[in-house]
């Protein structure tokens, strides 16, 4: 198994095309700023699988790290994170009878388990009730939602997603636990995004 790489915050911006959802993982200047391109993820819908892959830049030259589902179309499924070589370096699942309120999901690496809930109550039951509304549920409305991780034998912080106020979407992400390892936690922030209706 490769080295954890531990990177205490990072940025993820979503690019939106036709057939493919793009997502940015920047990486954090020492002002707090957006800093350089680390890795080039691309979502490709439509698939009885899902897998995303993290390049090193948008040539899609060199795979750096990726996740896949185990299991096909299922919204139990765990999804392995793997590093460049093809080795697992940790999982993130949704926990889908817990989610039916608030969206849950668990994420694990080596010598770490975190569990992780939307922040505010309010705006996860908001956002259910506006999808089932006739016609306005169509409505794109960007309901401003965060994520946080904790550890679920301390209860300690590991990790929190915050959605930041744009059209497109934009994540903050802060890695309170150096164990966690930066690929697993951009693929943990890339999955609330791209895997959160699920």
């Amino acid at each position: 198994m490769t080295q954890p790489m531990y990177v205490p915050k990072f940025f993820i911006r979503q690019r939106i095309t036709l057939m493919v959802n793009r997502y940015e993982v920047h990486a954090a200047n020492p002002d707090g700023t957006e800093g350089p391109l680390w890795a080039f993820a691309e979502q490709k819908r439509m698939k009885l699988r899902e897998e995303i892959n993290f390049f090193a830049d948008e040539s899609k030259t060199r795979r750096v790290f990726s996740f896949r589902a185990r299991q096909r179309l299922d919204v139990h499924a765990e999804h392995d994170v793997y590093d460049e070589n093809g080795q697992p370096i940790g999982w993130f699942k949704k926990e889908f009878g817990a989610s039916l309120l608030r969206s849950t999901w668990t994420m694990a690496s080596p010598n770490l388990q975190a569990r992780g809930q939307e922040r505010r109550l309010f705006i996860a039951i908001l956002r259910r009730i506006w999808d089932l509304i006739p016609y306005l549920g169509d409505i794109w409305v960007p309901f401003v939602f965060h994520f946080d991780f904790a550890d679920t034998t301390t209860g300690q912080p590991v990790m929190t997603s915050e959605r930041q106020k744009a059209i497109r979407d934009r994540y903050t992400i802060t890695v309170q636990d150096p164990r966690l390892d930066f690929r697993v936690a951009a693929s943990m922030a890339v999955a609330l995004d791209a895997l959160q209706s699920r």
